[in-house]
């Protein structure tokens, strides 16, 4: 098989594990007794992903080849995330969790085994392109735009997929046995990280970059990564970094209680609406439009630079929760909704895939993927738990849940908490365009 289709696989694998609960997982959290807790489930992957991303890179720097590890990280991660699955199974169809503190944990210790696999996946990506003469530059967007694609797929499927006592079906119609709504989302996730387990140890080696001679403590640590804070371009990117992952998560946390909140008004033609009762199916035209940006990354670094890229994605977080704001689930109104999930794709994929790319062209080999473990601490870790977090209160303050939904305490309540994020992810573009000064080269 092509080296190329060989990685896609594994990137596609990768990003549908993630895709079968991250957008719609806070649709069964209300139902299981959790609705309060949404944003400490977002936060918890940034929790972990302070320092797990990092102990992994150092660990695939030195010890055990990245390949390798991103496998065996996959085989714990999916086997507690079906732990979470069974919890599930045994409260049955929209009933609470008889012990939540037992799920937490399972679900817990899956992302912190999960959210390495990140880096991981860069790591070994980057690492066989070089190894066999290939621009990452050129080459890894399309192998990445793949990653969207599983994402995409299996949120299709988790929108579409039910099971009841008439068995298994797929509709687009509402329905409370829907994969989206249910514990079966953990399942899926779990099942797909098992089989990437098994396919990593099928691809090529990636042998680890021995440094002969005298190693110091925090070469051996892996912690010479840190030294990229030295340099003020680095450490200017980094921070801005953990500034722009304060946006990561809110909308895969919010935007799909958000919608589905639609489907507690007593006006049949909102609460009947494709957008109330297709929450997921929604969204999702937000990874398609990722899919497609990542192809322009490319072109968009040679032609202008990092800067340039990252000030794109900033703005563009400006109008994915401000056309939330404005947004309605009727017509016109539902193509404000359709706007936000189009300039997702220049939002996350010109911050996460650029930087990616930028930290791999800016550090020594011997530390790449404790470098993208650092770049990910950043951003999924610090930046995305302090905005999980922060978003989380804010909502609680201008939102609460009523019969399973989560709705504004006043009616401009939703649209609040909206523009409270544009008016912050102003503030960092205004900043970074500022501060930000690179090197006089094109990535």
């Amino acid at each position: 098989m092509n080296l190329k289709v060989r990685l896609s696989v594994m990137s596609f694998l990768e990003f549908a594990v993630w895709g079968a609960y991250l957008t719609c997982m806070g649709n069964y959290l209300g139902v299981a007794g959790l609705g309060d807790k949404i944003s400490w489930f977002y936060a918890i992957q940034g929790i972990v992903s302070i320092f797990m991303p990092t102990l992994m890179g150092i660990v695939a720097d030195k010890y055990i080849q990245p390949q390798r590890l991103l496998g065996l990280c996959h085989l714990i991660a999916g086997a507690f995330m079906i732990c979470c699955w069974w919890m599930g199974e045994q409260a049955g169809f929209g009933n609470e969790l008889a012990d939540k503190s037992l799920f937490i944990a399972f679900y817990t210790l899956s992302v912190a085994f999960y959210m390495p696999t990140i880096a991981l996946t860069n790591t070994t990506a980057f690492t066989i392109l070089k190894n066999n003469g290939m621009d990452t530059v050129r080459d890894f967007p399309p192998i990445r735009v793949l990653g969207t694609v599983g994402f995409i797929a299996t949120m299709w499927f988790v929108n579409c997929a039910y099971i009841d006592d008439g068995g298994f079906g797929l509709t687009i119609g509402d329905s409370p046995h829907k994969f989206q709504y249910t514990y079966l989302q953990f399942l899926v996730s779990g099942i797909l990280s098992l089989v990437l387990f098994a396919y990593c140890f099928t691809l090529p080696e990636c042998k680890l970059d021995k440094k002969e001679g005298k190693v110091s403590l925090a070469e051996t640590l892996g912690l010479n990564a840190f030294k990229l804070f030295k340099r003020r371009q680095m450490a200017l990117f980094f921070i801005f970094s953990a500034l722009l992952g304060m946006c990561l998560q809110v909308t895969n946390g919010f935007a799909g209680p958000f919608l589905t909140s639609f489907n507690a008004s007593p006006d049949p033609a909102i609460n009947d609406s494709f957008a109330a009762d297709n929450a997921t199916l929604l969204t999702s035209i937000s990874q398609i439009s990722e899919a497609l940006c990542i192809l322009m990354i490319p072109f968009f670094l040679k032609r202008f630079g990092i800067k340039v890229v990252m000030l794109m994605s900033m703005f563009a977080w400006v109008f994915r929760f401000g056309f939330f704001g404005i947004g309605h689930p009727t017509i016109p109104g539902v193509t404000f909704f359709i706007l936000s999930c189009i300039v997702y794709g220049v939002a996350f994929d010109f911050f996460n895939v650029s930087g990616g790319i930028f930290v791999d062209q800016e550090c020594d080999s011997s530390v790449k993927a404790s470098a993208q473990g650092l770049f990910m601490m950043m951003t999924n870790g610090v930046g995305a738990t302090i905005g999980t977090l922060a978003a989380g209160e804010i909502i609680n303050t201008f939102c609460h849940w009523s019969d399973g939904y989560l709705v504004g305490i006043q009616d401009d309540g939703w649209q609040t908490c909206w523009f409270i994020f544009a008016a912050f992810a102003l503030a960092v573009g205004v900043s970074f365009a500022l501060l930000f000064k690179p090197e006089k080269k094109k990535v």
